[in-house]
């Protein structure tokens, strides 16, 4: 933990940036299983689905960085190891060649989990008094939750 002119103590931006590391591992895990259903899919769906999946995608790739540059922000190391970002998060890799339907149900899971995962990195935030940190959080879990309801919504 880096020294920092901060009113947030370092063993509370500590607890954050834990919580955002959940947050950078889950999201960049998700990344590329959106990555990878992009180029994968098939079926009468094709179109909207490899659209959707590279939307995600995009987003994810952007917001992973947001979030570790936070991380940064408050003083902390990123490890940017997919070995250890595996580790950390609660979304798994496919490693299965899988329907459409079920890359559906699989990508509304991880966006569950990922909106679940940082509301509660902003709780810890809000707990601590770092208000931009539970702005980020509420804000990428609200684009997490969308993201489920459009996907959800493929096969309802």
């Amino acid at each position: 933990m880096e020294k920092l002119n901060s009113s947030i103590a370092p063993d509370h931006r500590a607890a954050i940036s834990e919580a955002l590391y959940q947050c950078v591992s889950e999201t960049a895990i998700t990344t590329m299983l959106a990555q990878n259903y992009h180029w994968n899919v098939t079926g009468m769906a094709f179109g909207p689905l490899h659209s959707l999946f590279q939307e995600i995608y995009e987003d994810h790739f952007s917001a992973q960085d947001e979030l570790a540059e936070r991380m940064r922000a408050l003083g902390s190391f990123v490890d940017g190891n997919l070995s250890s970002m595996l580790k950390q998060s609660k979304i798994n890799e496919c490693e299965d060649k899988l329907s459409a339907v079920d890359m559906l149900k699989n990508m509304i899971n991880a966006q569950e989990t990922l909106a679940s995962t940082n509301a509660g990195a902003g709780d810890i935030a809000a707990s601590y008094g770092d208000k931009l940190t539970e702005d980020l959080c509420i804000e990428r879990g609200k684009v997490h939750e969308k993201f489920a309801w459009i996907l959800r919504s493929h096969i309802e």
